[in-house]
């Protein structure tokens, strides 16, 4: 397979985007790897001779547009856009805090919007591919994390509309259903709380074990999870939905062959709803009496 030039957002080290880059150079790719502050990418990306760092935010219309100009302006032209960066926000829906969700919307969809009108031109001079990392929390209802799933949902839906936008110019777009991998992504959220009077303070322990990682299903490793995407992201087919990582394809069966009731119970378990409902009904009885 020739050798590309892809750029990757959300490089900063011990995130997926580093691995993803890191594997990509190593095969000898040239990659642009980029963060928000280029001082978190790893040294070991950044030593690379087949690797240029820079900054971009992709919350930020001018920190884009100067990446998109320093792309052009280096000759490579570019054959990959891969849209990493992303951010995660545990809340129970009533208790979200809507400043914090509309800054999540910002990162995870309008930051790709961004990236993909900016990058646009060189994509399609090059017949090139765009691939955006979802996440199989987008197809099914878990509870505690409607705030970043349903970012997900809108992504892959913008994805796969731009999918069919894109390909009269020859350029495919690629949306990675990613299941469970390891990674420092819930290092930068601040410890768990609820907001006072939460109706879910019963069972706030067990919603902060959600929300600080500790309680998800077993991840896969990193680099397991980049080798298996390497093809999808430099390959040259026609792109669309790719569920890959630990559960990816025990989720998809869910969605795709079992009914809503089954899907249900089994994005229910351990996630404290029995005990609420057993503490409600307690405090029912005692009301009662």
């Amino acid at each position: 397979m020739s050798s590309k030039t892809i750029l990757v957002t959300g490089c900063s080290a011990g995130g997926i985007g580093a691995a993803i880059a890191i594997a990509l150079a190593s095969r000898a790719h040239y990659v642009f790897a980029t963060a928000r502050s280029i001082s978190k990418i790893p040294s070991e990306l950044a030593a690379l001779s087949n690797v240029t760092i820079l900054p971009l935010d992709v919350t930020s219309a001018s920190s884009v547009a100067e990446a998109a100009q320093a792309v052009a302006a280096s000759g490579r032209g570019l054959d990959v856009l891969l849209n990493n960066a992303g951010a995660g926000y545990s809340m129970p829906v009533l208790d979200i805090n809507v400043d914090k969700a509309m800054e999540l919307y910002d990162v995870n969809v309008l930051g790709v919007i961004r990236t993909v009108q900016a990058f646009a031109p060189l994509l399609i001079k090059s017949k090139g591919r765009v691939v955006n990392l979802s996440s199989c929390g987008a197809a099914v209802n878990t509870p505690w994390i409607a705030s970043y799933t349903s970012t997900k949902a809108a992504l892959t839906t913008l994805s796969e509309t731009l999918r069919l936008e894109l390909s009269p110019f020859g350029v495919n777009v690629t949306t990675i259903m990613a299941g469970a991998v390891v990674s420092h992504f819930h290092d930068n959220e601040p410890q768990f709380r609820l907001p006072e009077g939460s109706y879910y303070a019963p069972i706030e322990s067990i919603i902060a074990g959600w929300a600080s990682g500790k309680s998800k299903p077993q991840s896969g490793p990193a680099e397991q999870f980049v080798e298996s995407i390497i093809d999808d992201i430099v390959g040259n087919g026609r792109g669309g939905l790719v569920w890959k990582g630990a559960h990816a394809g025990s989720i998809r069966f869910l969605v795709e062959w079992l009914p809503s009731w089954v899907q249900d119970a089994a994005m229910s378990i351990n996630q404290g709803l029995k005990e609420l409902t057993q503490y409600l009904a307690s405090r029912e009885n005692e009301q009662h009496n």
